[in-house]
């Protein structure tokens, strides 16, 4: 499925004609971000989709795309929006003054398609790292994002995750609990980061409802999963719970 409408934007928009990315060094790897920022706000009950909600002043979606930049200045940033919304978010970069450099694809019907149409923009050929990440996880640490992109560069396929705390029970299909070791689980963060090619591939397979995450669709391949330590902050926004912590963390 080809991405639909694509072009680039930043706080200064180029022509749709514009190239999304041009390398200068063809032999220098180049990294990537996916930044996936479809909701609707449904759960958070606000009049605006819950990527742009400030917090501290700053709308969600600007704080995440900052703290990329503040990993890596030269990390090429591909922020994947609802078309309808695009112009919501353009008014908003004129109206904070958000200059951050990016290109922009159409979101899809689903995630899977809204982080295909992102990858459609990096070239075929792109040899380095791409993360796909939440638009509504600003508080990815930089040591969590250099630890993602560094073991990517060898493992091909890492996840950051941080170990449950809470009791965990299995319910049967007849209603029957049982109390599982919660050793044997872990909550799964993002930035998910993998080998440009490999998640490429992986993201030209048919859509399947198993696919949850990033991971899922290179596991489908038979990709291994490399997991690293992730960070207790950094939480998913999409309740207005999750909104009053972040205001807290900020």
């Amino acid at each position: 499925m080809a991405a639909k409408g694509r072009r680039t934007c930043g706080g200064r928009c180029r022509p749709a004609s514009a190239a999304p990315f041009c390398r200068r060094n063809m032999f220098k790897p180049m990294d990537y971000v996916v930044i996936v920022a479809g909701g609707k706000g449904t759960r958070m009950g606000a009049s605006v989709p819950k990527q742009f909600i400030p917090v501290g002043g700053l709308p969600v979606l600007m704080r995440t795309i900052n703290r990329f930049k503040e990993y890596d200045g030269s990390l090429k940033v591909i922020l994947v929006l609802p078309r309808e919304q695009q112009d919501y978010w353009r008014k908003l970069c004129a109206d904070y003054r958000f200059e951050a450099d990016y290109a922009i694809a159409d979101g899809g019907a689903t995630r899977f398609h809204s982080v295909m149409n992102g990858l459609a923009l990096i070239p075929d050929d792109a040899d380095g790292v791409v993360g796909v990440h939440d638009g509504v996880r600003p508080f990815a640490s930089v040591d969590v994002i250099r630890r993602c992109y560094e073991a990517a560069r060898t493992a091909k396929a890492v996840i950051p995750v941080v170990p449950v705390v809470d009791t965990l029970r299995r319910i049967d299909g007849e209603g029957v609990t049982v109390t599982v070791p919660r050793s044997d689980y872990m909550l799964v963060q993002t930035p998910q980061t993998f080998d440009i090619r490999l998640l490429k591939q992986a993201y030209a397979q048919p859509y399947c409802d198993g696919f949850t995450d990033d991971a899922s669709v290179v596991e489908s391949l038979g990709g291994r999963i490399t997991l690293v330590e992730g960070n207790r902050e950094n939480i998913k926004i999409t309740t207005p719970f999750d909104l009053s912590v972040a205001g807290a963390l900020v």
